[in-house]
């Protein structure tokens, strides 16, 4: 088993980059593996192609473990947004969730609405975009049949309470889009019904890298829209349209890349090999101590305090005549973040050095000491 100084020790980018909520840059092993695959694809060998199409099977089972699921429930999908559309389409009667969520979700929403019109949106605006229990409890309907909600907001960072929410939900489905938490944060899956993610961010994977599972109450009560030939339980429907699958696969449309699977079951062996809670633990040093650059600083931020509502990003919200100033200086001194409607997210990793902190610390400073005249 690699240590957590192993994992760190593995991100070898450049100093400054603290974006790693909108992209991460691969992984060693990852790249390594990438290429290895490509040279077997290359070969025109059953036995080399075999190898690579076998990566499809781990990768789901690999993803399985790390949400302590079946991997019978597991889908590789194309991304985050593919998984969250054969959910949210397939859900008949309500579906609360908020309007700050990111567009995937509302998008999905709205879209489902607007075609199927069995799908109804109930929209909710939560006091500082936070998506608690209470406030899913305030603004359920008895025609609510779903819940959907980010596991770690993008805008602010703030972590969702899966347990907490599926407490007032009763036997509703919740429906989560974990890819700003998936792999760094030891959640519990097992209050969701369907989990979507991607490795393209946090796992260092690469885009492709999506997944979607879903539970035995997902399976019956979902109807599977975008069912394709894969999405049967015929290998090949050749001459004959056999009814969707039972299983999870009915959310498929075709054959998942093979090379993405490489990449993520690569990924997902480096989060297993070190373990998520361990990570999780040296991620919220690193957030700490971007938190207490910001109060150093007195920059506010919308990221709440307590360890146990966040996980990774910081989002700066300085007053909105002082962000292109904060911006200009980040940028002079090298940090990579993102801005983005007035505010600033920063998003460290467990690998962010000591330099990078630097850079963000001398930004910060004279950024203070520049509105200070």
């Amino acid at each position: 088993m690699a240590t957590i100084e192993d994992y760190a020790a593995s991100f070898d980018l450049e100093p400054g980059y603290l974006n790693w909520a909108s992209f991460g840059p691969l992984s060693p092993t990852v790249r390594q593996e990438n290429t290895a695959d490509l040279e077997l694809l290359a070969t025109g060998r059953s036995s080399s192609i075999d190898n690579v199409v076998e990566h499809a099977s781990s990768a789901r089972s690999l993803v399985a473990e790390v949400l302590g699921a079946t991997e019978e429930g597991v889908t590789l999908q194309p991304s985050t947004t593919h998984g969250l559309m054969q959910a949210v389409f397939g859900v008949t009667g309500g579906l609360l969730l908020s309007r700050a969520e990111y567009p995937s979700l509302t998008v999905a929403a709205t879209r489902a609405h607007e075609a199927l019109h069995v799908v109804e949106p109930q929209w909710i605006d939560p006091p500082a975009g936070y998506v608690t229990p209470e406030v899913v409890r305030d603004n359920l309907a008895s025609s609510t049949a779903a819940v959907a909600v980010s596991l770690v907001d993008f805008r602010t960072g703030y972590r969702a309470d899966l347990a907490g929410i599926r407490d007032v939900i009763g036997d509703r489905l919740l429906i989560v889009d974990a890819v700003q938490g998936f792999g760094v944060v030891d959640a519990d899956y097992r209050a969701a019904d369907v989990v979507c993610g991607n490795g393209y961010k946090w796992l260092r994977a690469g885009r492709g890298t999506g997944f979607a599972w879903f539970s035995d109450r997902a399976l019956a009560e979902l109807t599977p829209v975008f069912s394709g030939a894969t999405g049967t339980d015929v290998a090949l429907p050749i001459d004959e349209v056999p009814p969707a699958s039972a299983g999870a696969n009915a959310f498929t449309v075709s054959v998942p890349d093979h090379i993405a699977a490489a990449r993520l079951s690569a990924s997902l062996r480096e989060i297993l090999d070190v373990g998520v809670q361990q990570i999780e633990e040296a991620l919220a040093t690193r957030t700490r101590e971007v938190l207490f650059l910001a109060e150093r600083y007195d920059i506010p931020t919308l990221t709440p305090r307590e360890s146990v509502h966040r996980a990774g990003i910081v989002t700066f919200a300085p007053p909105a005549q002082d962000v292109a100033a904060l911006a200009a200086s980040l940028a002079n001194h090298g940090v990579t973040c993102t801005t983005r409607s007035g505010t600033v997210r920063i998003a460290p990793h467990v690998g962010t050095a000591a330099d990078s902190l630097v850079m963000l610390g001398d930004a910060l400073a004279d950024f203070a000491h520049a509105r200070t005249w």
